[in-house]
């Protein structure tokens, strides 16, 4: 068993008492670590309330780690370039900052000399693949621990094991909802979310409550695929998801509800809000309308469902993820220009306007007025020779098809 470990604490009531139960259990020393991904606090919570809970829970050193900035560049950034949408919806909101975590959890355990990693998450979910698969990535000499795997703790006893050891916990007996958020946004479960026909309830929504019923129109930036201002005003990546959410959110834009297909096998009602990221993914997508070729566009729409697939089952470290950034940022090229967006209650969101300066969209070629360039007669050659070869098995072989079978 490992002697000491760097647990990814969220300050919760699993990972509260996750430290105090390895440390009774396992007899190892724990290090808290609090990777700060763009999560909001509880209002009434601080980092430094979190860490009192941590150290009342027995850990030997909290740290928290400001990856802010590094998610948006380094993980948003390559989902925007990807377009990605697993199962052609979900803007992959957890499962973009999980290998943010494992990166500074590795990190966290080379410096305090720890011999495994650990985190609180459940044997029915994604995360726990996502953390493990990620650590044996980057440190395969490290274990991996999953306490509340392990514990067969229901939510009442965890609570009673947090009231024993005198941890200050805010949670109740009684769990209304999972929320895990991040500047990418907040993924929702449990309670009457459960049930697939029930319609999802108002009270978990923070970022896309209708507060206006004025239209947003905005206009994104992108240069080689990367968003870089919004209504003509530059910013970092981070700023400009905090920005778009704080605009487009309020008009109810950005909700998904959805059963998706978990790596473990289950199917699960999820309820997402995410409004900066769909809105950068449909403005990005808009734009390499314009100025993809046509085969190369064709192939990366086909590669991005596999992108997504890979980053939703914890593959992010893996060979094939690799190799497909690098086709995808050789597709950003050229993919600069704006995207103009337009918003309204309730929660509708389109574009109206696109540009680059380099398009391949061709006025003279796509026009059917006056100024139309194209060579009609070049057609006709043109479509003789690409049905060619279906006009010859039509004459030979496809008389006896031509009437339906009944």
């Amino acid at each position: 068993m490992a002697k000491k470990v760097v647990l990814a604490y969220s300050g919760g009531l699993d990972t509260s008492v996750a430290v105090r139960w390895m440390i009774e259990q396992w007899g190892v020393e724990v290090v808290c670590v609090l990777v700060d991904v763009g999560q909001d606090p509880d209002s009434s919570e601080s980092f430094e309330s979190i860490r009192s809970r941590a150290l009342a829970a027995g850990a030997m050193d909290f740290v928290v780690v400001d990856a802010r900035e590094e998610m948006a560049r380094y993980f948003c950034g390559p989902a925007i370039a990807a377009n990605a949408l697993y199962e052609g919806k979900y803007p992959l909101v957890s499962a973009l900052s999980r290998p943010v975590i494992v990166r500074h959890l590795v990190d966290q355990a080379r410096t305090f000399g720890a011999d495994a990693v650990a985190h609180g998450s459940t044997g029915k979910g994604n995360d726990q693949v996502r953390f493990e698969v990620g650590v044996h990535a980057l440190a395969p000499d490290l274990d991996v621990l999953a306490p509340v795997r392990l514990w067969g703790m229901s939510r009442a006893d965890s609570v009673d094991f947090a009231e024993k050891w005198g941890i200050p916990i805010k949670a109740t007996k009684e769990k209304i909802y999972s929320i895990d958020e991040n500047l990418w946004g907040r993924a929702i479960e449990c309670g009457e979310i459960e049930d697939p026909w029930a319609p999802p309830p108002e009270e978990p929504y923070t970022l896309t409550r209708i507060r206006t019923d004025v239209p947003v129109e905005l206009t994104i930036s992108f240069r080689q695929g990367v968003p870089v201002a919004l209504d003509g005003e530059a910013m970092g990546l981070a700023d400009l998801l905090k920005a778009l959410t704080d605009r487009v959110g309020p008009t109810g834009f950005g909700r998904l509800d959805m059963v998706e297909n978990r790596r473990v096998g289950i199917k699960s009602r999820e309820v997402y809000e995410c409004p900066a990221a769909l809105a950068l993914i449909t403005a990005h997508a808009d734009l390499e309308d314009l100025v993809l070729e046509r085969e190369l566009h064709h192939e990366k729409a086909r590669l991005q469902i596999r992108w997504a697939e890979l980053v939703y089952d914890g593959m992010w470290f893996s060979p094939l993820k690799e190799a497909l950034d690098a086709f995808f940022q050789e597709t950003q090229r050229h993919v600069s220009g704006d995207v103009r967006m337009r918003f309204e209650a309730p929660g509708v969101g389109r574009v109206t306007g696109r540009r680059s300066p380099e398009a391949l969209y061709d006025l003279g070629l796509a026009t059917y007025e006056a100024a139309d360039s194209f060579n009609h007669f070049d057609s006709e050659g043109f479509v003789k020779i690409y049905g060619l070869g279906l006009k010859t098995w039509a004459a030979r072989q496809g008389a006896k098809n031509a009437t339906p079978q009944s």
